[in-house]
């Protein structure tokens, strides 16, 4: 099955500094019947304007990952980490058994970015923060696994979950596999262009949620750019 989520359907929330669209259930967004996808739990599309962000606030018992769209976003937290993430790249937070950071975009731009949450594997992490760089040129028509809890993933940021997430940008008229594991959930946004995912035609910032479709090919319209998250269950 696919569950087209185009962008419009999304809930949505505009506080000044910070416009938010929400793939599940998040803050004032309810709705029972997007709570998560497996165990994929929050997906927002956030835009941060310059000089704002998130205070320190605190998280336990997540694994955050956030992927910078455009501009940068600049981490502190209560373990002494402090770090930069651009655009194109990705930063993974393990709450664990708790921890308290700020995000805030100190450039001259807004920063856009999706932060997604997955629930971990087991209660009682040690809480840690990493970053990397993965150029962007080695996802050309190819999904690069960016950070992952499975077993063989080692070039990937580690999460404590069962899961991977995922990105690729995709030349127009070029095509793609994607492949989820049998038992496993998919979904799937569409950062930029435009792209047919199997017969699902996805816009800038629609999602979908996938299950039991086996491998899907995914074609690109446009120069495109696609992120997506697979967790077992």
């Amino acid at each position: 099955m696919i569950d087209y989520r185009p962008f419009a359907s999304l809930g949505h929330a505009d506080h000044g500094w910070l416009k938010a669209a929400h793939h599940f259930s998040f803050a004032s967004y309810h709705d029972p019947d997007r709570m998560g996808w497996g165990a994929l739990r929050v997906w927002n599309d956030d835009e941060i304007a310059p000089d704002s962000g998130f205070p320190s606030h605190p998280h336990r018992d997540m694994e955050i990952i956030t992927y910078v769209r455009r501009g940068a976003i600049s981490h502190r937290d209560s373990l002494g980490n402090e770090g930069r993430t651009e655009a194109g790249q990705v930063q993974v937070m393990s709450a664990g058994t708790g921890i308290v950071h700020s995000e805030a975009n100190l450039e001259s731009e807004t920063t856009t970015l999706f932060q997604i949450w997955i629930m971990p594997d087991r209660r009682g992490h040690a809480p840690s923060w990493g970053t990397r760089p993965f150029p962007v040129e080695a996802r050309d028509n190819r999904l690069v696994t960016l950070a992952s809890g499975v077993a063989g993933d080692e070039d990937a940021l580690k999460i404590n979950a069962t899961a991977r997430v995922k990105a690729a940008t995709i030349r127009r008229g070029e095509t793609l596999s994607w492949a989820l594991e049998p038992g496993w959930s998919g979904y799937a946004v569409l950062a930029s262009g435009a792209v047919r995912l199997g017969d699902l035609a996805l816009k800038p910032r629609d999602g979908a949620a996938i299950r039991d479709e086996g491998s899907l090919t995914i074609l690109a319209d446009e120069d495109s750019e696609i992120v997506v998250v697979e967790t077992a269950g």
